[in-house]
């Protein structure tokens, strides 16, 4: 029996089997991953993740904090036992599991949604997931919070290694605050020769990683709200071809692949639609604040778009989010 008796318009639910908690990533298969295999002609690795202390400057004054490190019981260069030469060091860390480079997972956002047919709307997730059943938590921390479905170690167990595709829409609109819709993408994929296919991780290089390691403490809200590309999820005919698409996930080295604001346009009813269309409604994973200079620098030199990418999540049982150090392979 489902969880739902109506899904939303514009969803897969299902469509993966009633219990999917891996959404789109199913469409990266053993034949998806040997395509992406032969990408592979150099051997050169490239990293993809900012410093997890990035962003600085203002951003860290802000709710997601950068991470802290400490000395466990066992300390620093201390002597391990006594009569012997060993010295251990061991520590721990706070971090905020999105503050720097990372997935979202499906549970990260969900919706209000009529899943009974009822007219009561309830908090949902992807495939019907529901808060107070299969996502716990209270804004007052009464509850552990805990996703016991569509936690980010369902991506982790799957690997997240595919086919990267690297669209560069710095080289189209420069640093300018643009939003890019279904036109100018498209025209940006015909420009750069680029084919997007069905289990393809979509990459979008905006420079702004960049910027934010460029200039470090002196990084501004001003500089971050105003500066590089982002998806126009505005666009009924973007979130369209996304869905087309067939793509398994879509990272940015932006904060949050679309605008990122807190006020709904007018007559809005999301005020980040993007991920309402790809975490509650398509299962497609995104990946935010992901470093691509130095990739994309290459593959621009070599004619290329497509490589290697394997970036797993941390497998961490229940979290929403997760810190990711991805590399890609050409």
């Amino acid at each position: 029996m489902t969880r739902w008796t109506k899904r939303p318009e514009g969803s897969n639910w299902g469509e993966f089997g009633e219990d999917d908690q891996l959404g789109r990533l199913n469409l990266i298969t053993a034949e998806r991953r040997r395509a992406a295999v032969a990408e592979v002609r150099e051997g050169i690795a490239f990293p993809l993740s900012l410093p997890l202390d990035f962003p600085k400057g203002e951003y860290a004054h802000g709710p997601r904090k950068p991470p802290k490190l400490a000395s466990t019981p066992l300390g620093h260069n201390n002597h391990f036992l006594p009569g012997v030469d060993d010295v251990v060091s061991d520590d721990f860390a706070t971090i905020y599991l999105q503050y720097s480079t990372q997935w979202d997972s499906f549970s990260h956002a969900g919706a209000l949604f009529d899943l009974d047919g009822t007219g009561e709307p309830v908090v949902c997730y992807y495939n019907g997931y529901r808060a107070g059943a299969d996502v716990i938590g209270e804004p007052d921390g009464s509850v552990e919070p805990r996703a016991r479905a569509l936690g980010i170690e369902n991506f982790a167990q799957s690997c997240v290694q595919g086919r990267g595709v690297m669209v560069d829409l710095a080289a189209a609109v420069g640093h300018d605050r643009v939003g890019v819709g279904y036109g100018m993408l498209t025209e940006i994929l015909a420009a750069q020769d680029i084919v997007i296919e069905p289990g393809d991780v979509l990459c979008l290089h905006t420079g702004l990683t960049k910027i934010m390691l460029d200039l470090g403490d002196e990084l501004t809200h001003e500089v971050l709200d105003g500066s590089c590309a982002y998806l126009d999820a505005t666009d009924d005919r973007l979130l369209q071809w996304i869905t087309d698409s067939g793509v398994s996930a879509i990272v940015a080295d932006n904060l949050a692949v679309e605008r990122f604001s807190l006020e709904p346009a007018p007559g809005a009813r999301n005020v980040l639609p993007l991920h309402d269309h790809c975490l509650f409604r398509q299962g497609i994973p995104l990946g935010e604040m992901w470093y691509f200079h130095d990739l994309n620098a290459w593959l621009r030199e070599h004619g290329r778009s497509r490589f290697l990418l394997t970036a797993p999540p941390l497998r961490l049982t229940g979290a929403v989010g997760s810190p990711v150090s991805g590399v890609a392979t050409v």
